[in-house]
This record gives C-alpha cells, structure tokens and sequence, in this order.
C-alpha cells in the first residue's frame, strides 16, 4: 500500500478497511521512517528556550530566592518564581494540591522551583546556576506505612498525610477456612519510560491568549489546569496534540505546560520546553510502590472461603491519580475470583518520595501480583496444579466481586486459563544449547549448568474506563462532504493518539457507519468538546462510541436530505459505496450527487452507564462500568549460580470483546506484556532517602528486542451487550498479568518465596 498523503490542513488520509481489518495506520510510514513529527520536534522561527530550575532535596524550606543575577545574563530574557504566576498556584488532577512553582516549601527531589527563557538551550541551561536558592533541609518522610498511621510524623498537607483510605467488607469478615496461607509483598516503582521527553511549544496570541502545541493525554484537563494557573478563561487557552512518543499515563499530569504558557506570555515570545531524558526522571510521575499484607483462606478442595489485606500505596509528595489507585486497588483486591466473604483496606499516603500517578494497570499491578503469587502459595499448600485452582475459582458472567456489583457481561477467565494452560510448552533443552538462549546471553556466563526451567501462570482483572460516580464520556464531531467529486468524512475529536492507534480506529468506524472510502481524522485540540483521557483503557469504548454516535446522525441527516431531494422515503437504507442504498438492494442516489456543495455535519457524546461512589464504609457499590481479563503462562530459565533469569516463553489469553483492528490488538498486548516483563525482572526507579539514584535509561533497565521471548497471542472475543460493537478495554490487561506469571515462574524454577518485584539476581542467589 502507498504511503498515505497529507493534506494542506495536516489532517491524513488512507484508503483502508472497516471495523475488524486491520489498515494500514496513517502515521505508521512516516514514523518507520523517520519523517513523524513528535512534539520535541516543534520550531517556530523567533522561539526561546524555557528551562527549569529544580529542587536538589526531596524535602526543604525555601529560605532565600534570589534570581537576579541569572536575569541579567546576556540572551536571557524572563526568570520566574512563584511569585509570577498570575493565576492560582496550585493544580491536580484528583486534589489541587501542586504548586506551578514552589512557594516556601518543596515536598519531593526535582520540583519546579523557577524557570526562565533564554535565546538558546545553553544561555537558558548556565543561567539556571545563576539563580541562588537557599534551603533549610528537612528529614524526609519515606515510609508509606509508617505515614498511614503515624500521627506524631510532620504533616506534608494541611488535611495531614493520608490521601485516601478505603475499607471493602463483603460476606463474613471474620471467616475461617480448612487451609489458610498468608504473604507479604512488595513492588518496586515503576517508569513509564516512554521514549518520547516531555516538550511543548508555547505561542502568545494578539487577544492576549496563549496557543500551546505539546504532547499530553488529556487536552482538556492541561487546558482547565492551565488556564486557571494563567488567570486567563478557558477559550484563551488553546491547546493542539502534537505527536506523542508515548505516554502510559505518565502525561495525565502536567509538567512543562503551565511553565511554557508563563513565559510566553511574559516575553511575548513562542517558548519551546523540551526535557532531556534526565529531567524527565524527574518531570513525570511514576508507578505506586506498594506493600500488601495478604491472607487467603480455602476449603480442603480448592475452593475460595475469604481474603483479607491491608494495602499501603506510595503516593510521593502530591496526590495525582492516588484516590483511584486506592479505588482500582481495593475494588479489584481479590481477583477475577469469586470469593464469598472479604476484608481489605487500602491506604493512599503523602510522602517526601517522587509523586505517583497514573500508569498501565493503575492500581491493579499491586494487588494483582500479591493475590497471584497467593494463589500458586495456596495451590502448593493444597497439592494442586495453579491453574487448576485458578480455574476452580474463576469467576464468570452472573458472578458477584467483592464490592457487591453483579458482573452482567461475558467474564471467561476460565476459558483464558485452560488456553494458555494448553498451548504448547517450548520443548525441554537437550544437548549443547546456544548460549544466546541461555540467562546471560552473549555474555557466556553459562553452558546450561546450574539452569533450571519454570512454568508459571498470572491472571488478573482491570477495570475499563473511569468509575465510583464519574461521568465518563467523550464528544466527536463528523463531517461529510465532497471534495474532488468524492465524498469524505472528517472525524474530529481531542481524544489524545499516544501510539495506541486510536487514529486508525475513528477512520474504521466512520468508514464502517457511512460506507465511505475517504475518511480523513483532524488533529486533536480543545476546539471541540472534551474526549477524556487516553488511559483505563477508555478510548475505544468511549470515543468509539462517540464517533459511532456522530457518524450515525450524519446518515440520518443524509437519509433525511434524500427524502427532502428525491421525494422518497428512505426507511430501511444504508450507506454503502458512497452510495444510498435501499433494503432491496437498489441503489438510491450518489452521495457526491446528493450532497453537490452541501455539507453535513453532526457532534455527538457518548457516556457509559452510570457508576456509582464506594459505600465509605462497607466498599459496596456499582463502582465500574465494564471488566477486562487476560492471563498469562510465563517459562523461564533461570542460573541459580548467578541469578539471572531467562524468559524462553510467555502467552497470554484475552477476551477484547470485538477485535476492532486485529493487529492493533495483538500489538497492544505484545507491547503490554513487555511492560509486565520489564516489572517482574528489571525494571524499578531505585529511591533512598526520597532521591533518585538511577535517573537514566543507563542504569534505569527496560526490555530489548533481545530480552522479549516469543509470544502466542489467543484472542477471545466475547462481546459486552453494553459496550459500542461489544468492545472491551485491551492495552492494561496484559501488562498486568504478564507480572505474576512470571515471578511465579521464578518461584516455580528456584522453590524460593521470592516476595518482591523486580525479582533481581541478588533475590535469588541470597549474595
């Protein structure tokens, strides 16, 4: 297929299949090679360069600020404080609780204490050593628990230092059981490590408005949380998706957006911000560290009688996305299991460490490792296979979780387990094996000796969109007209493209609803109404059904222009071929000829179900709207000299409900699994005493091409009767499961308990 062309606007098109194919994307050429403009690639011809000055000490007074001698150097043209912020100095996505700018106070390692804007990246990067500040260094406040429940600790916010706990009772929770295991677990922080740094560009505009082109999730939120630190109303604020290199929920929260508007409109300047890798260590937030304290009981043939836990998530040192991790954790605590009788608690905390926040699988990463290896401690304890417990326990459609909410769609996390249970193993290694199959690879720390293999399983369940009351929905806009005597339908939305392929997706509904050929997708901006966030695997759900909604009132519209024109009724037509076409199969009329120099253009929103707020003491309520399952079957090699450990293999099973673009969802759940991969084995940002210590893609390690094994990919589609096409949430699921499958493969190969992730050579070794 040809590459797709780009029209004057910078919108693009392509000629490709409907809902179920699998297009080419219209990005996918130019970023294969090369020529895709991401957000760091912004220029405007008179920009200056924003730069950031940040906090050595993740916990200290401000004592003096002085910035003068950085404003006078030469090629530096504003340098602001706190002080300049000519709106509220304070945003948040859950809690407005972030200061723009440090005021007397900074709360974690790297906060914004001043920026400036310099003729050069360099002017701007020397003059940051020229602003003075003087701090009054405080003693952190590093551990979770301890902050959950100490009172005699500082208090971080004026409310204290607990930023959400929430209790769920369902059945007797006071149970007992035949047999009984208990853990206790902990998971590492987590980056998202997209490849793409933070970066936007800020221009000023003649009302007195500033237009911002960057890289984000969620335009409208950055929009409402900008303007209000401007001090400027919304329709002032404009903002543009530029391309996205990555995001995994590391761009809900905002990071150089206010500080690039500021100094835009300070100079009257464009000012482009644009972070180094180092920096954007520090400028996003991360995934929650986690302890979890886990009991399971169960009857002497397998079946599940209760859980209890008690759960500490760190929240770092502003709130961010933690009130849903502590939802998503408790709600989700115990599984995809039916259990009939549940205590859990879960504890959200301030501390002096990095801010947490979003990232795929929020708030069902934690528990769903700790109840997982639960489940294999609790199979070993009964003399069972794990996936035969597992699929004992399954819950299924009708089943009811543990916040009280029937599950009234299709739930086959049996079927899931029993498929990855029986694809085939990798055959077991006989004679020489090449060195580059074995833990250590090229590196030839082994021949095979002291290798020893594990299979391991990891099931989970996520919920899809947002929950517990919130009104989740997302507005599209269509347009259909003809351009050089064809027809062509132009999809506009702010829904964030962040490499899902979301932007394939609204042409394939378009295409699909008004049998068109020629379907073109605007940029994302804040000039049409909200879409919601690119996360909880929400976009296809909500969007798709925006676009859905949007594209069917077009047709009503041309059904209703037919009638008026051709003096008919239409009743029973549909749109196929750029053709009407009648329930007989005769055709109408032509669109082009139809529509001549009309256009027809139609918004719409689409909103899920309602949800409804966790009972405050009990946890009970219809908190989510849908469910998505995945599980996993992880084997690995593992040098029990060295501990290093080998991923040969890892499948996953997933129901997707309706495989909107089949490749984009195998793709998805590749990419989701080396997510998972990364966290079992490799991947934590390492903090002592609230500082980083590995703040690079040097030290901080990510999966290669090298580390990912081969994967078989068993794609159920079970369709949600509640959903637009019966679509289900794919891109979090398997980054979930693909975690515990493989700890627990670990824990099958080396007989060690192995409580922590990333499990690390040191783990397994004891030295």
């Amino acid at each position: 297929m040809s590459a797709p062309a780009r029209s004057p606007q910078g919108m693009q098109d392509t000629i490709a299949g409907g809902i179920g194919e699998s297009p080419l994307r219209p990005d996918g050429t130019l970023k294969v090679r090369g020529e895709f403009a991401y957000s760091s690639d912004l220029w405007h011809e008179d920009m200056l360069w924003g730069a950031t000055l940040r906090s050595p000490h993740p916990h200290a007074r401000i004592v003096r600020l002085d910035v003068s001698r950085a404003l006078a150097q030469p090629g530096v043209h504003a340098v602001l404080t706190h002080e300049d912020v000519p709106g509220e100095n304070v945003y948040g996505l859950k809690y407005q609780d972030t200061p723009a700018l440090a005021g007397d106070l900074v709360r974690y390692q790297g906060e914004p204490v001043a920026i400036l804007a310099a003729d050069h990246p360099e002017i701007a990067r020397q003059a940051l050593k020229e602003i003075v500040v003087e701090y009054d260094v405080l003693e952190p406040i590093t551990d979770p628990e301890r902050a959950a429940h100490d009172d005699t600790l500082p208090k971080l916010h004026p409310g204290g230092n607990l930023v959400r706990h929430q209790r769920i009772v369902k059945g007797d929770p006071a149970a007992t059981a035949d047999v009984v295991v208990s853990g206790v677990y902990e998971i590492g922080m987590q980056d998202q490590a997209f490849l793409g740094p933070e970066s936007g560009l800020a221009v000023p505009a003649e009302d007195g408005g500033v237009d911002l082109y960057l890289a984000t999730q969620w335009l409208h939120v950055d929009q409402r949380q900008t303007a209000k630190a401007l001090g400027l109303p919304l329709e002032k604020v404009r903002l543009t998706l530029s391309g996205v290199g990555g995001a995994f929920g590391g761009r809900e929260d905002l990071s150089m957006q206010i500080h690039s508007c500021m100094l835009a409109l300070r100079t009257g300047r464009p000012v482009k911000m644009s972070y180094n890798r180092l920096e954007s260590f520090f400028g996003h937030v991360h995934r929650h560290p986690a302890k979890m304290y886990y009991e399971h009981g169960a009857t002497r043939d397998g079946k599940l009688v209760y859980v209890r836990a008690k759960m500490y998530f760190d929240g770092g040192a502003y709130a961010s996305k933690t009130p849903v991790v502590v939802g998503n954790g408790t709600t989700l605590s115990v599984g995809p299991y039916d259990v009939p009788n549940a205590h859990i608690e879960g504890w959200g905390v301030y501390t002096n460490n990095p801010t947490c926040g979003a990232m795929r699988g929020l708030g069902a990463v934690q528990p769903t490792y700790a109840y997982e290896s639960q489940m294999d401690k609790l199979a070993a304890a009964l003399g069972l296979d794990p996936a035969e417990l597992r699929i004992r326990n399954a819950m299924s459609e009708g089943s009811t979780v543990v916040t009280g909410q029937v599950v009234d769609f299709p739930a086959p996390v049996a079927e899931l387990v029993q498929r990855v249970r029986d694809l085939p193993l990798p055959p077991e290694p006989t004679g020489e094996r090449d060195i580059r199959e074995l833990p250590g690879g090229a590196s030839n720390t082994t021949h095979g000796e002291g290798v020893v293999r594990g299979v391991g399983y990891g099931v989970t369940i996520k919920n899809i969109s947002y929950a517990e009351g919130l009104d989740d929905y997302s507005t599209a806009r269509v347009r259909l007209e003809v351009i050089g005597g064809e027809p062509v339908a132009l999809v506009h939305t702010a829904a964030a493209e962040v490499g899902q392929g979301l932007v394939t997706l609204q042409q394939q509904i378009a295409r699909t609803e008004l049998g068109l050929t020629r379907v073109s997708v605007h940029p994302a901006d804040t000039s049409v109404g909200d879409a919601g966030s690119s996360s909880a695997s929400r976009q296809t759900y909500v969007t798709g059904g925006a676009v859905r909604n949007a594209c069917r009132a077009v047709a009503d519209a041309v059904y209703a222009l037919a009638a008026l024109r051709l003096g008919r009724a239409v009743e029973g037509a549909t749109l196929a071929g750029g053709k009407i076409v009648a329930a007989d199969g005769e055709v109408v009329a032509d669109l082009a000829d139809l529509l001549g120099e009309t256009a027809i253009e139609e918004t719409r929103e689409f909103h899920h179900r309602k949800t409804y707020p966790l009972d405050p003491e009990t946890g009970q309520g219809d908190a989510h709207v849908q469910y998505g399952f995945s599980a996993h079957r992880a084997v690995v090699d593992v040098d029990l000299d060295l501990g290093l450990v080998k991923v040969v293999q890892l499948d996953c099973a997933q129901d997707v409900g309706k495989a909107m673009n089949p490749d984009a969802v195998v793709a998805q759940i590749q990419g989701g699994s080396a997510q998972g991969l990364g966290l079992a084995v490799m991947e934590e940002i390492l903090v002592k005493d609230g500082k980083v210590r590995n703040p690079s893609f040097t030290d901080y390690l990510i999966p290669t091409i090298l580390d990912m094994p081969p994967m078989r990919v068993d794609v159920l589609e079970r369709p949600d009767p509640h959903a637009p096409y019966g679509v289900r949430g794919v891109g979090e699921p398997p980054t979930i499961s693909a975690t515990p499958a493989i700890a627990n493969a670990i824990r099958a190969a080396t007989g060690l308990e192995l409580p922590r992730v990333p499990i690390r050579p040191e783990h397994i070794t004891g030295v």
